[in-house]
């Protein structure tokens, strides 16, 4: 019987012998990626810079898609084997371009990282109409790896990983109001929606893409600190959360627990290149290996069952198709 993760069967550590603490460089150590290419969206900043350079360093060649092409190239600057093109996920038609150009040269795909994200956002819309978290956070996502998925299954042996979080806990997939057209819109119910949704697609199109040697992970990056992603967080909604002061700075016992960079880009480049993932596939993993189901209330580690419910996982691909006009062709 073909193994899936459809409610969370695979959920089960891998004893990988990493845990919050271990870094990038550590979960790679002695894994040659030389001839392989990595695509790494929202590579020029955060843990996405910090899974290129990883990456590079094992001598991948990376393109980093990127809205701002002038601050990817300051940030890359001095970063071998990397190639910035232009990409805006907010844009459909951006996406597209960049998957056209991509597939013009003829190249695989091994690694296809969906990194980029936002967070902490007022309500904003895109061109559709649809909330900016959602479309940047997994609908882009969506279409993406189905327009990259010729190159992808040239690869003969490629993985996606998708850049979900522990704030999946803070909201199921709403199929009524995705769009918070009939509710009152909060920003952390969108970002824990639009993260349910990355899991959800995650392990679906694992079960669809393996018999074309291409396995699909998400995962939790942790609580890190130093990178963009609260750069409009408000301050009062971080006070509520107990993050922060009155004037907005992060209080001490709340640093101290954050992960840094390099620990927060580490169970990325552990899903990306893992043997022990090698016949597992469709799994959340955070702390450099698979995480375990939480049925617990509360936001704390692990992943919900709700982000690994089958019905929803299929009634989400559809939706998907019909938000994004973007469909998979898996014969």
């Amino acid at each position: 019987m073909e193994q899936n993760n459809y409610h969370g069967k695979l959920q089960q550590a891998t004893g990988s012998g990493f845990d919050a603490k271990s870094t990038a460089a550590e979960v790679i150590n002695g894994i040659d990626l030389t001839g392989k290419i990595a695509i790494v969206t929202g590579g020029n900043t955060g843990i996405g810079l910090e899974t290129v350079k990883t990456l590079t360093g094992a001598g991948a060649t990376v393109i980093v898609p990127a809205r701002d092409v002038e601050k990817a190239k300051r940030n890359l600057g001095g970063i071998t084997n990397v190639i910035i093109e232009k990409m805006d996920l907010m844009n459909p038609d951006s996406i597209d371009a960049f998957a056209e150009k991509f597939l013009h040269s003829g190249r695989p795909v091994h690694l296809l990282i969906n990194n980029a994200g936002i967070m902490w956002v007022p309500l904003r819309r895109d061109n559709r109409g649809y909330e900016s978290q959602l479309a940047t956070n997994y609908l882009a996502l969506f279409q993406l790896t189905a327009r990259l998925w010729t190159a992808l299954k040239k690869a003969a042996g490629a993985r996606i990983v998708n850049v979900s979080s522990g704030g999946h806990q803070f909201s199921d997939f709403d199929f009524e109001d995705p769009n918070f057209l009939n509710r009152e819109y909060e920003t952390l119910v969108g970002y824990g929606q639009s993260k349910t949704a990355v899991n959800l697609f995650s392990m679906e199109l694992d079960i669809r893409a393996k018999a074309h040697k291409v396995r699909s992970y998400s995962l939790c990056p942790g609580a890190v600190g130093d990178t963009e992603l609260g750069r409009e967080a408000p301050i009062d909604l971080l006070q509520k959360l107990g993050y922060s002061d009155a004037e907005g700075n992060i209080l001490p016992e709340v640093a101290a627990a954050l992960k840094t960079i390099p620990q927060g880009a580490a169970t990325t480049v552990w899903a990306a290149t893992s043997k022990l993932l090698n016949a597992i596939g469709g799994v959340y993993c955070e702390n450099a290996d698979v995480a375990s189901l939480n049925s617990n209330t509360g936001i704390i580690g692990g992943i919900k069952p709700y982000s690994l419910d089958e019905t929803n996982a299929k009634k989400l691909w559809k939706l998907s198709e019909d938000m994004t006009g973007v469909t998979f062709d898996f014969s």
